[in-house]
């Protein structure tokens, strides 16, 4: 389901070619599982707003985002105890690389929704009340507008391109919340529309284990000459290292 008009706009800041398609509310339908309904209702709206336009990201709310994902830009990242990343990302980077991605797709949702959704999810673990008459309400009622100016950052993805043969998608998440709705299918497929319009198919996504099988759900799967992915293993010299030689 999609509300409102759409414009587009050249993207000059980030390579040219492509097309900023502006804020375009999306409404994303999932199945409640586990948790307790009086009524026939097998399913909840909720009003989204995704956008690739650079300028919307605040790089602030953002390092926030991978935050609560517990999303880590690290290659060798510092976690506690309870598996939790001690930072996340360092801003000053995350500016650098924001600026040189060649696609960024972001989406917002109204607070209210995700607190909502914080809720559901607890009631869902712990197998809490019914749902009220008030809450069967609001699923009938029209979706409410969500601007980027106050409303909160849930997803994010971005890309990054030579602009003609190859591409690599990086840093896909959703809050933890709203996750399991499709919103990360949609940041992946609105990257991959965008590449694929520049002829570019060779695409591909640096995931987890844990990832595989989302990224494979969005098209991706093992590559036909079979190569694999090998990363850089060294840690950053120190000032220590300079020092010593």
């Amino acid at each position: 389901m999609e509300v409102g008009a759409m414009t587009t706009t050249p993207l000059n800041a980030y390579g040219g070619g492509y097309e900023i398609k502006k804020m375009k509310l999306r409404s994303i339908n999932r199945r409640k599982r586990g948790i307790k309904v009086f009524s026939n209702l097998k399913s909840t709206r909720l009003p989204l707003f995704i956008s690739t336009n650079p300028s919307l990201i605040n790089p602030d709310d953002l390092k926030e985002l991978y935050t609560r994902c517990n999303h880590s830009c690290h290659r060798f990242p510092a976690v506690d105890r309870n598996g939790k990343v001690v930072e996340a990302v360092d801003l000053k980077k995350l500016r650098v690389a924001l600026s040189h991605s060649s696609i960024l797709v972001s989406v917002f949702c109204n607070l209210r929704d995700v607190v909502v959704n914080d809720k559901e999810r607890e009631v869902r673990e712990g197998d809490g009340p019914l749902m009220g008459l008030g809450d069967v309400l609001r699923t009938f009622m029209p979706l409410p507008l969500v601007s980027p100016a106050d409303a909160q950052l849930v997803g994010f993805g971005r890309a990054v391109s030579d602009l003609g043969l190859t591409a690599a998608i990086y840093d896909v998440m959703v809050t933890p919340s709203l996750q399991r709705r499709g919103i990360g299918k949609m940041i992946v497929n609105r990257m991959i529309r965008m590449l694929t319009s520049r002829d570019i198919y060779d695409i591909s996504a640096l995931c987890s284990v844990n990832e595989r099988l989302f990224f494979k759900a969005c098209g991706f799967g093992d590559d036909i000459l079979g190569s694999t992915t090998m990363m850089y293993t060294r840690t950053a010299p120190t000032n220590s290292d300079f020092c010593s030689e």
